[in-house]
């Protein structure tokens, strides 16, 4: 079996474009891979289109080789671009490989421990400004079952907070944290906006509302400065969604710099790639939460993987988007007390619509973090809950 042919859609997401990449090979098997890159699909393209001439004619269940050989022949090495090309490949390629042996991908890597993984949303803030507003969506989210929020409730910040805006995102917390009771978890991001003086200040400001963590604190790079936050905060730590491959991970683990570690599966190499990081922490006895704020086929792919880690923590999903979610794959999402399950279809179990994807072409988004736009990531009157299941338990 060779593989013939790689093919790029990009598609307008509303929030964002996301990025599916299908391996075709000759003996009419195929695999969908996911390399979502926000504000670089251009550029994502254009390398995926490079990467082809070393990957065409390979056999798809040479995973291994094709990821060593590849990276070694290209002289420019890490970054965003490149290792995102490369995992979305890779992951289409496990696809193809658990459809060969009609199995799920999590028995090529060691097979199942878990049924289900426990849950964190987001997304489900979606318009929200003030406090009230914030705390109105997670009472009503939590009623659908959900035990743990994630959000970013700093507005347009950047390495510093005045009194005015720590005291916003504070009353932002507590509000929340009023509304959902105790037994809910918080979780509180940062998307790498500040200076670790003001992180550090930060943890101290919202520790009486008990976050599970902090994430990403500070740029991703300068690995010491996270290092720095970790050794003061009163938070625990995660971060890595911006660290790309083993390399990176080795500095962010040498450094302690972290109490949960995020790799994101379509930005550090591939399925292979996040076992292995997954392996580095495990050693170090640091819980791993794949970073998942993306679309149907990254979310497949990380569900069969994180059955199969044992040092897995908990899983990140966006709980809602437009109706277009629902019409461009046969993606199944079962929500049940808190967790999602585990699917059990051959290979990623997800197949992609085509013609409904390339209905909604890509269109260029800015990023929001600093314009505080942020929360607005759904079409106004078009969102849907999209996993089977949700607010049937509470």
């Amino acid at each position: 079996m060779k593989i013939t042919d790689i093919k790029v859609y990009i598609m307008d997401a509303y929030r964002t474009n996301w990025t599916f990449i299908k391996v075709e090979t000759d003996e009419g098997l195929y695999g969908w891979g996911e390399a979502s890159l926000g504000t670089q699909e251009m550029a994502l393209k254009g390398c995926v289109e490079d990467l082809k001439r070393l990957i065409v004619g390979r056999d798809p269940r040479e995973i291994e080789k094709m990821r060593f050989e590849v990276y070694r022949d290209i002289y420019w090495k890490g970054g965003p671009v490149l290792m995102s090309a490369i995992s979305g490949i890779e992951m289409a390629m496990w696809d193809i490989v658990g459809k060969y042996f009609n199995t799920p991908v999590y028995n090529l890597f060691g097979g199942k421990m878990r049924d289900r993984v426990k849950m964190y949303a987001n997304g489900w803030f979606s318009g929200s400004k003030t406090p009230e507003n914030f705390a109105k969506k997670a009472k009503e989210t939590v009623a659908l079952g959900v035990k743990a929020l994630k959000w970013d409730p700093f507005g347009k910040a950047h390495m510093t907070l005045t009194k005015e805006e720590m005291h916003t995102a504070v009353e932002i917390v507590g509000a929340v944290r009023e509304a959902v009771g105790d037994n809910v978890e918080l979780l509180i991001e940062c998307h790498g906006r500040f200076n670790p003086y003001t992180a550090i200040e930060i943890s101290r400001e919202l520790a009486p509302f008990k976050p599970m963590f902090l994430e990403e604190p500070c740029p991703p790079d300068n690995i010491e400065a996270i290092a720095k936050v970790k050794r003061k905060s009163l938070v625990p730590i995660a971060a890595g969604e911006r660290v790309y491959s083993i390399y990176g991970f080795e500095d962010l683990f040498s450094k302690d710099a972290v109490d949960i570690v995020q790799p994101d599966m379509f930005h550090t190499g591939g399925m292979m790639e996040c076992k292995k990081i997954a392996g580095m922490a495990e050693a170090k006895h640091i819980p791993i939460s794949f970073h998942n704020p993306s679309g149907p086929i990254s979310n497949a792919a990380i569900l069969q993987l994180a059955a199969a880690t044992p040092n897995f923590l908990i899983h990140e999903i966006m709980i809602n988007d437009g109706s277009f979610r629902k019409k461009i794959t046969n993606e199944e999402v079962v929500f049940e007390d808190g967790s999602i399950l585990i699917g059990d279809k051959p290979g990623l179990g997800i197949d992609v619509n085509i013609e409904a994807v390339e209905e909604r072409p890509y269109h260029p988004i800015n990023l929001r973090h600093y314009t505080g736009t942020l929360t607005e990531i759904r079409p106004k009157d078009d969102t849907i809950f999209y996993f089977k299941g949700i607010g049937e338990n509470k």
